[in-house]
């Protein structure tokens, strides 16, 4: 139960920069997939 709870707090204190983390990662990946596609093209 404690884990649950902390989790919950850890949520909730982090919902007003979760949407930028979220657009962080997603660019992350995208230059990944980018870079590992980039000798195929050259």
């Amino acid at each position: 139960m404690m884990t649950y709870t902390t989790l919950k707090t850890i949520a909730l204190r982090s919902q007003a920069t979760l949407l930028q983390d979220a657009a962080g990662a997603a660019a992350l990946i995208v230059m990944l997939v980018v870079g590992l596609h980039l000798p195929a093209f050259i």
